[in-house]
């Protein structure tokens, strides 16, 4: 992966693995925080993808036969507030009856995600926020639909990496719900 190569994981190194820290360095040294994250925000700002690079680069050090998908997914167990869209354990792909009940808590948590959309939609003033979040609710279907289709693969090829990929992006998708939700 080169800088600036659009990927779940370069979406998500801010908010699911740079955030966190960042609020606990906030409750020690608020000046230093806001300092820091402000750079980070710039330097990624001017070169995408520096923040996952430098990510990277320091998880590589400790291993180097890290797979980061699947350790984004595990770090979002670890930092959301929101456990939506997340693997409880990236090792419970392997187990065939709590992989199961995560896939149904999954797609409840989906159509609880799509039904608080349609709810909010009707509370948002003007036409422009409206098409936004409904832009925003397209693709997140796009990319359930897509995850849907590749749990199947998994199921007959055994390719967990690609469930893992397929899961930052629905994370990603959500993210995005709530960013426009918060913006508008």
């Amino acid at each position: 992966m080169t800088m600036g190569e659009e990927t779940p994981a370069t979406s998500l190194v801010f908010s699911v693995m740079l955030r966190p820290i960042l609020a606990k360095l906030e409750r020690q040294n608020v000046e230093a925080a806001h300092t820091l994250r402000s750079g980070l925000l710039v330097a990624d700002l001017n070169c995408p993808g520096i923040a996952h690079d430098s990510v990277m680069g320091l998880m590589r050090r400790v291993d180097p036969n890290l797979d980061m998908n699947e350790s984004m997914l595990r770090f979002q167990g670890v930092a959301s507030d929101w456990d939506v869209m997340e693997f409880h354990s990236t090792h419970e792909i392997t187990d065939r009856k709590t992989f199961l009940e995560t896939i149904k808590e999954i797609a409840s948590a989906i159509k609880k995600l799509l039904d608080a959309v349609n709810e909010v939609t009707g509370f948002i003033p003007g036409l422009a926020g409206r098409q936004a979040l409904d832009q925003r609710k397209r693709e997140f279907v796009k990319y359930s639909k897509r995850f849907s289709n590749t749990l199947k693969e998994y199921f007959k090829e055994g390719q967990a990496n690609a469930v893992f990929v397929s899961a930052l992006y629905l994370i990603f998708q959500t993210n995005a719900i709530m960013s426009t939700v918060e913006n508008i």
